[in-house]
């Protein structure tokens, strides 16, 4: 390497000068070598983004935000209200406890272990075609559907008429309560139902009731019976034909889908 040597200046001076010179180039190269980093990075993202384009991958949607309701089997009828129903004996204590206001509508399968539902009101006149798929949906959630039944009878009446409350020298197990007065029948109700995706936000959400309900409401659905299948292998086909329906990824589990089933049993329509 080749050196230039000022005359004019001393040792000292030339060697300061020589100093600076290697600090600016110094900088100069922790730059380049930044700004080669910064276009590796740009570089990646791009061919990653063009690559993922390309397979036609999508991300998934944002789950839906829970409501207090989805701790319960529910749906939306045709006319709009909320119908809720209990998953236990447990849960039918909290859900007429907390939930069963006046105006309300509580409606049970006649059979010794079922669901416990509640048609939400909200200070609406019920429909009786909502009464109706209220009770389509008690039937379903009943032992009547284990037990293999076509149909099952199902009764409604007012939350004054439910009561825990039981004749002298005898006790109420959980879940179970009195009923009095006169009840409205919808008898030999049928067992069957539909479960769906329903659009929530940027996600989907799990709707199961009445076929004249859920299709109104759901981007996709299908019709479920009594049948053969147990619940996890009725949930992993009900999700696969819905997502199929859907023509995309619901962001769902297994799970969610066998949470909105009934006993099991099962068998899956095309809808």
């Amino acid at each position: 390497m080749d050196l230039e040597i000022d005359l004019d200046k001393s040792v000292e001076e030339n060697a300061s000068a020589y100093f600076e010179k290697s600090k600016k180039a110094k900088k100069k190269l922790q730059g380049l070598l930044r700004a080669i980093e910064e276009t590796k990075a740009k570089i990646a993202k791009a061919s990653a983004e063009a690559e993922e384009k390309k397979a036609g991958c999508v991300p998934l949607p944002k789950k839906a935000k829970p409501q207090w309701f989805n701790q319960f089997y529910w749906f939306k009828s045709s006319d709009g209200l909320l119908v809720v129903g209990g998953k236990s004996a447990q849960s039918n204590e909290v859900l007429v406890k907390k939930h069963l206001q006046q105006g309300d509508l509580f409606l049970h399968a006649d059979i010794q272990g079922a669901s416990a539902c509640v048609i939400k009101s909200d200070g609406l006149q019920i429909p009786a075609s909502t009464i109706g798929e209220a009770a389509q949906f008690a039937a379903a959630h009943s032992k009547a559907w284990q037990q293999g039944f076509a149909g099952v009878d199902v009764y409604a009446v007012a939350p004054e008429q439910v009561s825990k409350t039981p004749p002298s020298g005898t006790s109420l197990a959980t879940g179970s309560f009195m009923i009095n007065g006169k009840r409205q029948w919808f008898r030999k109700t049928p067992l069957a139902f539909a479960v769906g995706l329903q659009k929530e936000g940027d996600g989907f959400s799990v709707v199961a009731g009445p076929k004249s309900a859920v299709e109104k409401q759901a981007a996709a659905f299908v019709v479920v019976k009594p049948g053969a299948l147990d619940k996890d292998s009725a949930a992993k086909k009900i999700l696969g034909v819905l997502e199929k329906k859907a023509g995309q990824k619901a962001g769902l589990s297994q799970e969610t889908v066998k949470g909105a089933l009934p006993a099991s049993g099962i068998s899956v329509a095309d809808g």
